[in-house]
C-alpha cells in the first residue's frame, strides 16, 4: 500500500480492506507487504492494525528535520514523533523500516542537513532514501510558492548529497545504486553485491522483473510489454468501476528498443556498469553500433574522470556515481524529444 493514502483509515477500515485481500489472494509465507505511511497521522493502533493483516515493511518521508525548512515546505513533522512510529513498527515486529531524506529544499545548507542525517542514524532504519527535490511547479501547482524561497544552487546541492553520502557510508549503510542507503544485512545490499539488483518506477527492489499490479486511483501497473495507469481523478475512477469497466486511463506498450534501452539503463543504475557482451547476448545487436548515436555523448563524462569505456564495458568512476542519471539519459531516447516539446521534468543537479 502507498502514497501515505493508507494513513487516512481507522484501524478498522485497515483490517477491513486488508482481510478482504487476504481472502482474495494466495500469499507465500515469506510474503512481503509493505506499506508508505505518514506518520503525522499516526497512532499506535494504526501500526498494530497494519502488522494484524501481514504487513512487515514500511516507509515514510522525513525529508528535513530543520524547523526552518519544515514550515517552507508546509510540512512539520517533529523528530519526536518520528522516533516514536519507528519504535511502534519494531514492537510490532516490522523487519525493515525505510526514512526517506529529500535535499535540495528552502533553506537547506550543508550544515543544517548534517544535523538531519544524523539524526537519522542515530535512529537506525534498515533503509534510506536519499532523493532530490524534484521542483515540477508546470506539473505540481503547489510548489510554485517554494521556488519563491531561497533554494541551494546546483553546487551547494552537490555538497549536500556528498556529505551525506559521505556520513551514511562511514556510519555503515551500504551506498545502494544512485540514492539509497542499506544497511550491509539488508536485502537490498545483498542484491547488489550479488548482481541481482533491480530497478522499476518505484525505485530498487530484490524482485527482478516482478509484475507490478496496482488498485486504486493513478496506480500505475507495469507487466513484461506494458505500463498501465488508472484514472487520476477520483470522479472519473469511480465512474468506470461502478459501470464495470477497467480503471485504466492510458497505457503503453513497449517496442524492442524500449526493452534494450531499458535493460542498458537498468544496468547503469544498479551495477554502475554496462556489461556491452551480455547486452550483445539477450538481444542479438552489436552494442556499440547499435548505440552509435549515444555513446559519443558520454565523452565529456569519460573526459572528466567520471567514466571509462573499453570494448567489452562502460562502466562509472568515483564521483560519477552522484550524476548517475546525466549518464543514463545517454540512453534515453525520448528524453530528448519531450523536452523540446515542453519542460517534463525537474533538474538532476
Amino acid at each position: 500500500w502507498g502514497g501515505g493514502t493508507p494513513s487516512h483509515l481507522e484501524p478498522e477500515e485497515i483490517r477491513d480492506v486488508g482481510n478482504y485481500i487476504l481472502e482474495r489472494f494466495n500469499f507465500s509465507d515469506d510474503v512481503e507487504q509493505s506499506v508508505e505511511i505518514d506518520p503525522r497521522n499516526m497512532r499506535r493502533d494504526h501500526i498494530a492494525a497494519f502488522a494484524g493483516i501481514g504487513f512487515n515493511r514500511t516507509s515514510f518521508g522525513v525529508q528535513d528535520f530543520d524547523p526552518r525548512v519544515q514550515e517552507a515546505i508546509n510540512r512539520v513533522q517533529s523528530e519526536e514523533i518520528t522516533r516514536q512510529v519507528v519504535d511502534w513498527a519494531r514492537e510490532f515486529g516490522f523487519k525493515s523500516i525505510n526514512l526517506d531524506l529529500i535535499y535540495g529544499l528552502p533553506f537547506q545548507t550543508v550544515d543544517t542537513f548534517r544535523s538531519t542525517v544524523d539524526k537519522i542514524i542515530d535512529i537506525s532504519p534498515d533503509r534510506i532514501a536519499v532523493f532530490n527535490y524534484a521542483h515540477v511547479p508546470w506539473m505540481k501547482r503547489h510548489q510554485k510558492i517554494l521556488g519563491e524561497q531561497p533554494m541551494p544552487v546546483a553546487d551547494e546541492r552537490l555538497a549536500i548529497l556528498e556529505m551525506t553520502i559521505q556520513r551514511l557510508v562511514d556510519a555503515g549503510y551500504e551506498y545502494i545504486g544512485m540514492d539509497h542507503f542499506a544497511k550491509p544485512t539488508d536485502e537490498l545490499a545483498i542484491a547488489q553485491k550479488e548482481g541481482t539488483l533491480y530497478r522499476n518506477f518505484q525505485g530498487y527492489s530484490t524482485k527482478a522483473g516482478a509484475d507490478v499490479y496496482a488498485f486504486g486511483v493513478s496506480a500505475i501497473s507495469q507487466f513484461e510489454n506494458i505500463y498501465a495507469q488508472n484514472e487520476k481523478e477520483i470522479r472519473k475512477y469511480f465512474a468506470r468501476i461502478d459501470a464495470a469497466r477497467a480503471a485504466t486511463h492510458v497505457g503503453y506498450r513497449m517496442t524492442a528498443d524500449d526493452h534494450i534501452r531499458k535493460e542498458t539503463i537498468m544496468e547503469l543504475m544498479c551495477n554502475l556498469e554496462i556489461d556491452k557482451r551480455r547486452i550483445e547476448r539477450e538481444f542479438n545487436i552489436e552494442f556499440d553500433k547499435y548505440f552509435a548515436a549515444d555513446i559519443p555523448k558520454l565523452d565529456p563524462f569519460i573526459a572528466d574522470g567520471l567514466l571509462e569505456e573499453t570494448d567489452s564495458y562502460i562502466r562509472v568512476l568515483g564521483s560519477g556515481i552522484l550524476i548517475i542519471r546525466n549518464i543514463a539519459m545517454c540512453f534515453d531516447a525520448y528524453l530528448e524529444q519531450m523536452m523540446r516539446e515542453k519542460p517534463v521534468f525537474s533538474k538532476t543537479v
